[in-house]
């Protein structure tokens, strides 16, 4: 064997858009054997090869951390000298065009802490190969554009694991001497190599089935350990709703005999989607009115649709290389978004799906991490799994969906299945698809995969009472972002009305195309000054700043008949008071108590809707109104509106909260929204200040029948710090000890709770008995929440920077991508205070200087520091 990898140290390889090649070598058929076991697995791998295109180059077979045991090409086996290793990759001189490529290799699964590859969590061996997973297990060209036919032998202890899957279709199973067993799966379907998976445990099975609209019969199955079958009911209602949403919405059929679903404890993300068999975080799959609140149930529903959509949306339409990756997630995410939107509350949704987006992208968008929807390099690819490519790329299809209308949209994507069925496919393919089906001309448009930054859009509405019209000038701007310092002008499609302000009516619903940096909109027939309602519907992801006047937003927070113009408009309101309450202006905090008055009591909304528009904006939304963000400035004006609104009504709040009290758990939409609005309640009535809140907030917790009220009221008591927070916080552990997933929610309330020692609690909570490093969603749920609480992170004694950089440090050593992506908040630095900023920079200096340290943390923490 030869070994042609550098002796010295490389600078990381930066890998760029630009740079893409076709393949060398296609790999039509791939037959991979596994003789299974925890300790040692070995992977039997048959690779029929034919080169690409008229070049000479030698078979480059990706590796990580393997050693080949035995090397063979067309049956012969090779020397050590005819075949090479360089950066874990296998490197075969080849002549000629086709061959067929053994090779054997042995892996650890119990020890692969990375989650990447094949690994062991709870007895099950399981699969993680999106993005470059598959290298860790056999060789393989591990890029998305070689698309291969499977073939899968599984050899195992039979008592062990009496369950063997992968993708596709069973074609045969059996006995082996000495109480082993044996399983093949052929999946028929072209596809890359990250959408391989394998699953093997003792597993149970909640099995159903499904008839698709051509007649086709699909067994169906979740498999989970025997004690969570229960928990899964809610799961096949979800995969089976999504199913027939599929068929009507999209005409797509499901297209195998058999779709089964693997829940496992450990998983660095989600779910998968890979082909025929989904693994899931076993959080998106396990539900129950005990343990699970209406957020968890939402979350399976809408995760286990996302997953099947990707049937279509990314398995049987692909991505070309990484940097399309929106192609199929944006897509999807659409999808999904649209699917709970017409299972649920339209409105709710999309209200959620833009706090969502702003959350997570804007501040993206806006800070050293800010990259295009398609970016143009990386160094680490699961660095780009990002609120970015997800969400923001969903806006872009929402964009393109409301420029084409219904119909267009349907005949655009039914063109897109149809025209790259079988490939691997770019953004570009897509939106060339929406063009010929639409008939539109999205040159332009296109600046939304390119360009990075959230658009500012100023809106002037100006009254011409002589002449009876309305100007409205409109002026955007795309700020600076990393390698991109000067923006051209987007095409930005705003949905407005303009409301006659004595009537309380509009004239209709008008699309507006803003395509130059500034143009103007004249309407006619306005005697009176109109009132605006622009970027209804969150038509477009941009940040509107307007002239209206908190009467304009005051009459729309009561008048708007957009949905999510109205909640808009309300928050709005309160956030002109509170960023002047901290600016030290003179402001009319009865006007938001009138709004919130309105809304709650209006009998006509939907209790869910009242919900969202009657609560606060988050700290860290109010951050983002800043130019150097306060934290306890925010907090505390924050605070003094929210108890100032619990006072002025805190009638009110005992009514709803007395009056939404439900019988029984139910997951109606009636019963979802009221169990909403009742913890809003309950969270004003004990911001009152009132003397018996506590109690009432811990009668809530004793007397709960569902997750949902138990854990809102938890969380109500740890803002605090009455006996009662105590009592809750011990009953809840001693409850929920043995489950994990609803322990996690033990630590998250404490680390997420604007309480004066949050920071000192989760030291502690670091040091709990039950506190692990091995589990993604144990870190998630405390150091993952504790950096998104503004106010406790942002300490000015720096002890939150240096907790959650001590975590990243010891991590990275065990799941490099977990610890990478708790680094962006401390990337925030130049937001703040020269005190703050220095304390965050000088952690991200300190991560930089661990040896050995990741790709995926170098990268975001090196970019956080540019």
């Amino acid at each position: 064997m030869a070994d042609i990898q550098s002796t010295t140290a490389a600078a990381p390889l930066i890998i760029r858009r630009s740079d893409y090649r076709p393949p060398d070598w296609l790999v039509p058929e791939i037959t991979l054997d596994f003789d299974l076991d925890a300790a040692a697995t070995r992977v039997h791998a048959t690779l029929s090869v034919v080169r690409n295109g008229g070049q000479d180059r030698p078979l480059r077979l990706d590796g990580d951390g393997l050693l080949p045991l035995e090397v063979k090409v067309d049956g012969r086996a090779l020397g050590p000298d005819e075949w090479a290793l360089d950066g874990g990759a296998l490197v075969i001189a080849l002549p000629g065009q086709a061959h067929v490529v053994e090779t054997r290799v042995e892996l650890a699964p119990e020890g692969n802490s990375k989650l990447m590859g094949l690994y062991a969590s709870s007895g099950l061996l399981c699969t993680q190969c999106e993005a470059e997973g598959f290298r860790r297990i056999t060789f393989f060209p591990d890029r998305p554009d070689v698309l291969s036919r499977y073939t899968v032998r599984m050899e195992a202890d039979k008592a062990r694991y009496p369950v063997l899957l992968a993708n596709g279709d069973p074609v045969g199973q059996g006995d082996l001497p000495g109480g082993r067993h044996w399983a093949r799966w052929n999946d028929p379907f072209p596809k890359p190599c990250y959408l391989f998976a394998l699953v093997a445990g003792d597993l149970a099975c909640n099995a159903d089935r499904f008839v698709t609209m051509s007649g086709q019969e699909v067994a169906l199955g979740i498999w989970v350990k025997k004690a969570d079958l229960p928990r899964t009911a809610h799961a096949m209602k979800a995969l089976k709703d999504s199913m027939a949403w599929d068929e009507r919405v999209y005409g797509r059929e499901y297209d195998l005999d058999v779709f089964n679903i693997v829940a496992v404890a450990d998983f660095n993300f989600g779910a998968m989607e890979n082909k025929g068999l989904n693994i899931f975080n076993s959080r998106y799959i396990l539900a129950d009115p005990e343990t699970a609140t209406d957020l968890d149930y939402d979350g399976v529903e809408g995760v286990v649709a996302h997953e099947y959509f990707h049937n279509w949306s990314g398995n049987r339409i692909t991505c070309r290389d990484w940097f399309q990756l929106s192609l199929k997630e944006g897509f999807t995410v659409f999808r999904d978004q649209s699917f709970s939107a017409d299972m649920g509350s339209r409105a709710v949704k999309r209200i959620e799906d833009v706090r969502i987006l702003r959350a997570a992208q804007f501040q993206e968008d806006s800070g050293p991490l800010a990259h295009p929807v398609r970016p143009e390099s990386y160094m680490e690819i699961s660095n780009f799994y990002t609120a970015t490519i997800y969400n923001k790329g969903a806006e872009l299809i929402r964009m393109m969906a409301l420029m084409l209308g219904p119909e267009r949209f349907r005949a655009s994507t039914d063109l897109y299945f149809e025209r790259h069925d079988g490939e691997a496919a770019t953004c570009e393919d897509f939106v060339r698809a929406m063009e010929d089906g639409g008939g539109v001309d999205l040159a332009q448009f296109r600046l939304w995969y390119e360009q990075a930054g959230t658009p500012r859009v100023r809106a002037l509405l100006n009254h011409d009472a002589d002449a009876g019209t309305a100007e409205l000038v409109l002026e955007q701007t795309v700020p600076p972002t990393p390698g991109q310092p000067d923006k051209k002008p987007m095409a930005i499609p705003l949905r407005v009305a303009l409301f006659d302000p004595q009537s309380g009516q509009h004239r209709g619903d008008q699309l507006l195309m803003l395509t130059e940096a500034k143009q103007a909109f004249t309407f006619t027939g306005f005697a009176q000054p109109p009132v605006l309602s622009i970027n209804r519907g969150f038509s477009a992801p941009v940040i509107v700043e307007s002239n209206r006047s908190q009467a304009d937003l005051a009459f729309l927070s009561a008048r708007d008949d957009d949905p999510f113009a109205r909640y808009e408009a309300m928050q709005q309101l309160m956030v002109n008071v509170l960023v002047g309450s901290i600016g030290g202006q003179p402001v009319d905090e009865a006007a938001v108590v009138a709004a919130i008055r309105h809304t709650a009591t209006d009998p006509q909304l939907d209790p869910a809707f009242v919900a969202e528009a009657i609560r606060l904006p988050s700290e860290a939304y109010l951050g983002d109104q800043m130019a150097v963000v306060d934290p306890d400035a925010i907090h505390a004006a924050r605070e003094a509106l929210q108890r100032r609104i619990g006072e002025a009504l805190e009638p009110l709040w005992r009514d709803i909260h007395a009056g939404t009290k439900a019988n029984a758990f139910s997951l109606s939409p009636a019963a979802k929204g009221a169990r909403k609005l009742r913890n809003i309640a309950l969270h004003y009535l004990v911001a009152s200040g009132a003397q018996d809140g506590p109690e009432i907030a811990f009668g809530q917790f004793h007397e709960a029948d569902n997750m949902t009220e138990r854990q809102a009221a938890l969380a109500t008591l740890a803002n605090g710090a009455s006996d009662a927070r105590e009592a809750a916080l011990d009953i809840f552990y001693n409850r929920y000890r043995d489950d994990a997933l609803t322990l996690d929610k033990w630590f998250q309330t404490q680390a997420f709770a604007f309480h004066p020692d949050t920071v000192q609690l989760v030291a502690e909570l670091r040091e709990h008995k039950d506190f692990t490093l091995t589990n993604p969603n144990r870190v998630r749920s405390l150091f993952g929440a504790f950096a998104g609480n503004q106010w406790a992170f942002h300490d000015k004694s720096g002890k939150g920077y240096r907790l959650v950089a001590d975590c990243i440090i010891a991590l990275d050593k065990i799941n490099p991508q977990t610890a990478a992506r708790l680094v962006p908040p401390l990337g925030r630095w130049r937001r703040f205070d020269e005190g703050r900023a220095a304390m965050m920079r000088a952690e991200l200096e300190r991560i930089l200087t661990e040896p050995d340290l990741s790709r995926d943390v170098t990268e975001q923490a090196g970019k956080s520091l540019e």
